[in-house]
């Protein structure tokens, strides 16, 4: 993507905020307050960097609309500024596409349907009775497996891998070295040998879902893992077969959801969080990073289960006292009958 150059008024009028100063300044990119230089525009989401207002060297700042200003700096005031640097830095963005046509090199199935504005990378291999729909971009190094449905303006990053008969919904980005469709973990035990189960579902991704780096998600057993829309997903998770995601919500890094779980809408999963397999959470629930879940949730709330760093000698003593809680339990209940029975 080239640069972008807009004018401030313009920015307004996108993110329907309201211009405080001058409209006709141009804006070409976004920083934070501290780092921001003349054409760029920063945001105040955050009481504790009021300060940083009076010597920041931006054209322009996003504040709420209570927010006083500096003499002669101009401004974007909307209700939730963290939201409208959001909108803004969309419309600057200078990343580049995946790709920006159809490279020689790559291999499309003549049963393959490809739409109009499509862009193929390097060595990408598309198979057959695949359908890729119009503006969507494929990076590098992907396979794109029989059957599977990509929809529009869908972007895929560098050696993405989507197993046979997955679809993926429009308006997705999906990132460099991410799995969909592999195997589910599905096995018998047989007299101590391990039978495998064929993985015979598929895993359909709903629209505007965005998928991290290295974040694998396993095809269903027999009927479908869904990952529904809206919903965003960071780098090196793995999602395990049958699994199931309701709309909007967020799962961070290095999560693990075990096989046939149900996930509701608008969560917030922290990193490096364990869900059990065959368990339901509700809609709008937080769970702090590093938890684990064992059990299902029926209320909405915030969960944590992780235990806190603390200094090795101190960990040492608590770890010692913990082997010794079942037996301080039994103490204290035998000292409450006793109690009980002193005052009969």
């Amino acid at each position: 993507m080239t640069n972008q150059t807009l004018l401030l008024q313009q920015l307004a009028e996108a993110i329907e905020a309201e211009v405080h100063g001058d409209g006709e300044i141009t804006i070409t990119g976004v920083a934070t307050l501290a780092s921001a230089k003349p054409g760029q525009i920063a945001f105040l989401a955050n009481e504790k960097y009021r300060s940083q207002l009076d010597t920041t060297q931006a054209s322009a700042v996003i504040v709420a609309p209570n927010v006083e200003l500096p003499a002669g700096l101009a401004a974007l005031r909307t209700r939730n500024p963290y939201a409208g640097f959001a909108k803004v830095a969309q419309l600057l963005d200078t990343t580049p596409k995946p790709a920006d046509h159809i490279h020689a090199s790559a291999q499309i199935h003549p049963t393959a349907k490809i739409g109009a504005n499509v862009a193929i990378g390097a060595n990408t291999v598309i198979a057959e009775h695949a359908v890729i729909a119009d503006d969507v971009v494929i990076g590098v190094g992907c396979y794109i497996g029989p059957r599977v449905e990509i929809g529009r303006a869908t972007q895929l990053w560098q050696h993405v891998v989507v197993y046979h008969g997955c679809v993926i919904g429009e308006h997705c980005l999906v990132h460099a070295g991410t799995i969909i469709g592999a195997d589910g973990f599905g096995w018998a035990n047989e007299q101590g040998k391990w039978v495998k189960i064929p993985q015979l579902g598929r895993v359909v991704i709903g629209n505007r879902v965005d998928i991290g780096a290295s974040t694998t998600i396993d095809r269903g057993a027999l009927d479908d893992t869904i990952i529904s829309d809206g919903c965003i997903i960071d780098n090196q998770c793995q999602i395990a077969h049958n699994v199931f995601i309701d709309e909007d919500t967020a799962i961070a890094g290095c999560t693990v959801l075990a096989g046939s779980c149900r996930i509701g809408k608008r969560c917030l999963i922290g990193g490096a969080t364990a869900i059990n397999g065959h368990i339901e959470i509700c809609d709008d629930v937080q769970i702090s990073g590093f938890s684990m879940v064992i059990k299902g949730i029926s209320e909405p709330g915030v969960y944590a289960s992780g235990i806190p760093a603390a200094p090795h000698r101190e960990w040492r003593r608590n770890g010692a006292r913990y082997r010794q809680l079942d037996e301080l339990f039994q103490r204290v209940k035998k000292l409450e009958n006793q109690l009980a029975s002193a005052s009969e």
